[in-house]
């Protein structure tokens, strides 16, 4: 029997729908002073946190403030769990969430503190909570750094696949040098193996030089010095690949801060109706 037959509309059928569109105009959105005071009070709460697990690094403050450190740690990660799953409640997609950008990172903020339980010391990679203060240029309406951050984020993945065969070629060439090191050079003089050569290649090509390792005989020398010339000429070749498309991606710059009701993924067109990524309605 259809609806209409029983006289109720689609909101009064599915009251979930409703909780789910207004759990996600707080969570997600920061139009309403209730999705403002949610993303100030979320943004808080990753300063303190972060601050707790760079205090709790200093043996000093460790030593006196330790239990309440630790107490507060778990506390924040607590928060953030719950937050975490209230962003995917609050989806209708929560699984494209899950492996958007912000969803993984919203992830990686609270496994840290749970994995610490099992090794010991894993607890300080919860400085990656610091990674969602980006959340921060939606909160004060900064549409302008939003752009620029998807032109950014647009042009590193035009470029991926060049990039991919540029770091592929200098695989091979590190290695082939590194092979001919340890061939001219020898243990004698501390190319003891070819990745120990392999890792004198890289310093050199990336023009690092730490100068922990450094050829020895005349012929060594030479070919050092042809590898240094070539690390300067390998530099430029990604800037060159990402400024391309960087030019490019300027041209398609302007995104809006809105969020996706379905998955949740932002960076849509100002004028878009429809979701690029998961074809919801906007």
């Amino acid at each position: 029997m259809s609806r209409a037959a029983h006289g109720t509309s689609p909101a009064e059928e599915r009251p979930s729908t409703k909780r789910r569109a207004r759990l996600h105009e707080v969570i997600f959105e920061s139009d309403t002073p209730a999705g403002r005071y949610f993303d100030l009070a979320l943004i808080w709460l990753i300063v303190l946190s972060v601050a707790t697990v760079v205090l709790e690094s200093v043996r000093e403050v460790r030593e006196q403030y330790g239990k309440l450190l630790y107490a507060l740690e778990w506390l924040f990660t607590l928060l953030f769990t719950v937050e975490y799953f209230l962003r995917l409640l609050s989806v209708r997609r929560p699984l494209r969430y899950a492996r958007s950008f912000f969803g993984v990172i919203d992830l990686l903020a609270i496994i840290p503190t749970y994995l610490s339980i099992f090794v010991p010391g894993s607890h300080y990679l919860l400085v990656i909570r610091i990674l969602r203060l980006l959340r921060v240029f939606r909160l004060l309406k900064l549409s302008e750094y939003v752009a620029e951050a998807d032109t950014l984020r647009r042009a590193l993945r035009a470029s991926s696949r060049k990039i991919s065969v540029f770091i592929s070629a200098v695989v091979l060439l590190v290695v082939i040098i590194g092979a001919l090191m340890y061939v001219i050079e020898g243990e004698a003089n501390g190319f003891t193996s070819i990745p120990r050569s392999i890792y004198w290649a890289i310093v050199t090509l990336t023009t690092v030089g730490y100068g922990d390792l450094s050829p020895k005989t005349s012929v060594g020398q030479i070919v050092a010095s042809i590898v240094m010339i070539i690390g300067y000429g390998i530099i430029a070749v990604p800037t060159g690949i990402v400024s391309v498309e960087l030019a490019q991606a300027v041209r398609h710059k302007t995104v809006s801060g809105q969020s996706c009701p379905s998955c949740g993924v932002e960076g849509h067109d100002p004028d878009a109706i429809w979701c690029k990524y998961c074809g919801a309605k906007l």
